[in-house]
């Protein structure tokens, strides 16, 4: 399994990026590998409209089956429901908590009632 995580830094002591589609990086966690690779999402962040559906798109292409951030908006959450790409919804903390709260099963994944509308 595939997960990322929205960051704001490039190491696992950074904070979570609440923000989905503008968020700046990706730790990206392949469970099988055990690889950590960093994603720089700065052409989507940086897009003046569809930040989100760009992320999406390309978490989707990386083969990502799971997401740990802040919330998402409708027209991302389309996109990653289309690609069978969970979201899980993290409030704060690190990556590395938010990596170990998902290893511990107490992230639960969020439903289309809680995707953020802007």
């Amino acid at each position: 399994m595939k997960l990322a995580i929205s960051t704001r830094g490039q190491d696992v002591n950074a904070p979570v990026d609440l923000h989905f589609g503008r968020t700046r990086f990706f730790r990206i966690v392949d469970f099988e590998t055990g690889a950590e690779t960093l994603l720089n999402n700065a052409r989507a962040a940086n897009a003046p409209q569809g930040a989100g559906i760009q992320t999406a798109q390309t978490l989707a292409r990386l083969g990502v089956q799971a997401v740990l951030t802040g919330g998402v908006g409708p027209n991302a959450w389309r996109i990653l429901q289309a690609a069978r790409i969970q979201v899980f919804s993290v409030r704060g903390g690190s990556v590395g908590q938010a990596l170990q709260s998902f290893r511990e099963g107490l992230l639960r994944p969020l439903t289309e009632k809680q995707v953020t509308y802007f």
